[in-house]
């Protein structure tokens, strides 16, 4: 190739990124030209949650109403702003404010999924399933497994399932969360002051008696057995406590 051929290629590239960058700029100008006539909000239910709707989040969006976005022109719209505002909510996992070609305004939002509810003298709160605790809310109610918690041991704090003794208990809670039968039948877990996991159950008056929150998968399939071996021959109501706690062997009294 010739000096003029790779002068000629060199400029036509230029030529091109100069119109490429002004129709973007033309595109850009036109959008921010257009304004809001509407505000489309979805919000993710994916797990039955509905701790926050639409009303509140247009709350959010407008500071209760002080600044509508319909009829705002786009450059007058900060959509980071937005995004943050609905996020700081205490329900709110992850927030999506985006402007569509029309000009209108979109919010997509994804809730936070309590997996328990911890009871507490001064004010129950939730837990979900990074480890952090949720106020509860007045407009819905989990339908998830309350804890309690021996008032010798250590509290319930905000940094509780952040550490490595915590973490076992929410990898325990979690495994819970995922599991359908389980998730059905264990009605209430309690930790006592040694960090001793027990259960009750929906279904038979027995205690299950896990003790420390580790190897849950192993415990829950011995328990398993239990259930589908022992309790239909011996009858739901026959034992008052059975105790997983140990390995490889199951306690029945």
């Amino acid at each position: 190739m010739g000096l003029n051929s790779k002068i000629k290629s060199l400029i036509f590239a230029c030529c091109s990124t100069l119109a490429i960058g002004g129709l973007a700029g033309f595109a850009s100008s036109r959008q921010n030209e257009k304004k809001c006539e509407k505000v489309t909000i979805k919000i993710d239910n994916e797990y039955n949650n509905y701790f926050i709707g639409d009303e509140e989040v247009r709350d959010l969006l407008t500071r209760e109403g002080e600044r509508k976005l319909e009829g705002l022109p786009n450059q007058q719209i900060d959509l980071k702003n937005l995004e943050k505002r609905i996020e700081a909510h205490s329900f709110v996992k992850e927030a999506d404010v985006f402007r569509g070609l029309d000009g209108n305004i979109h919010v997509s939002i994804k809730q936070n999924r309590p997996i328990a509810r911890i009871i507490r003298p001064d004010q129950d709160v939730y837990i979900d399933a990074e480890g952090t605790l949720l106020p509860l809310s007045d407009r819905y109610t989990a339908r998830v497994i309350p804890i309690t918690k021996s008032s010798a041991g250590k509290a319930f704090g905000r940094d509780f399932f952040q550490d490595s003794t915590g973490h076992a208990y929410l990898s325990l809670l979690q495994f819970i969360e995922n599991d359908q039968f389980w998730k059905a039948q264990l009605a209430q877990m309690h930790i006592d002051a040694q960090g001793k996991v027990s259960f009750l159950p929906q279904v038979g008056e027995h205690t299950i008696e896990f003790g420390e929150p580790y190897r849950a998968e192993q415990k829950f399939k011995k328990l398993m057995v239990f259930y589908k071996e022992v309790l239909p021959v011996m009858g739901w109501d026959k034992y008052k406590r059975v105790n997983v706690e140990y390995e490889d062997q199951i306690i029945c009294e």
